[in-house]
């Protein structure tokens, strides 16, 4: 079981706000911590994760919640 240190909730969201919120969050974050990202746009859903490995980010988990939402697990580096 992964602990949580912060959650963004995006959902209702539209590009680019879930990608560019959470390149903002990651920065404010210390090494190790844990972000869980929610998302019900399904194009953040790819652009996310592929997002953070290349910033360096370890991607837990990309998870669909239902058929209009995912929650994504990152840890930061």
């Amino acid at each position: 079981m992964v602990e949580i240190t912060e959650t963004l909730d995006c959902m209702g969201e539209v590009c680019p706000y879930p990608d560019v919120k959470s390149k903002r969050k990651v920065k404010k974050m210390k090494s190790g911590e844990v972000l869980e990202i929610l998302i019900d746009y399904p194009l953040s859903a790819e652009r996310i994760p592929e997002t953070m490995k290349n910033l360096g980010h370890e991607v837990i988990s990309v998870e669909k919640k239902d058929k209009s939402s995912w929650q994504i697990l990152l840890r930061i580096k």
